[in-house]
């Protein structure tokens, strides 16, 4: 018969014993950036959506910066700016460009959409390769958008809209800085005074 020793655990490994992956807290659980004032946030989307009513939009190659900027709070503030605020949104130009109702309401939905789908990926990058992970998401939009006013209107449109959605693309990083800049002020504030 085989007698067992009773050992006892070394305390060294005790301790590792009662530590693992899923124990493990984070040093800080606050929020590495502040929230957008919801203030700032509709006056940015109203002054560009003002901007939008100019003529300089019948250009075909022109950046749709409505959309640029609503595709940029629903990246950074999905909770306020959504799928239906762009649906509002796409309307509203629909009505002024007096083009077929709806059109520009599922270009915006649709990018919205693809933004919140990216959202988790696209939190993780820089602007420029958030630009790159959007440009399809930006030409995809405006195909399905020029798709159904070509099927309903009886003739493609042609390809000019991808003009737009590659300047659209390109303005990325610039709204990203402008829009990012009042945020970046307050913690350099929040910083010289502590």
């Amino acid at each position: 018969m085989i007698k067992k020793h009773k050992t006892r655990p070394d305390a060294a490994s005790g301790r590792q014993a009662g530590k693992s992956l899923t124990s493990l807290q984070p040093i800080d659980t606050t929020s590495f950036r502040k929230p957008a004032s919801v203030l700032f946030i509709w006056l940015s989307i109203l002054v560009v959506w003002l901007l939008s009513l100019l003529p300089w939009r019948l250009w075909a190659p022109a950046p749709d910066l409505l959309l640029l900027v609503i595709a940029f709070w629903s990246l950074n503030e999905p909770s306020r700016i959504n799928m239906p605020v762009a649906f509002v949104f796409g309307l509203l130009m629909d009505v002024h460009d007096s083009g077929l109702l709806g059109s520009q309401a599922l270009a915006y939905t649709l990018t919205v959409y693809g933004t919140l789908v990216l959202h988790r990926r696209l939190q993780r990058f820089n602007a420029l390769v958030q630009a790159l992970h959007l440009l399809p998401v930006f030409v995809l939009a405006q195909f399905a958008s020029r798709l159904v006013t070509g099927w309903l209107v009886g003739e493609w449109v042609g390809w000019d809209w991808l003009w737009s959605a590659l300047f659209t693309t390109a303005l990325w990083p610039l709204v990203d800085i402008l829009l990012h800049l009042p945020q970046r002020r307050l913690d350099d504030t929040d910083a010289g005074a502590g």
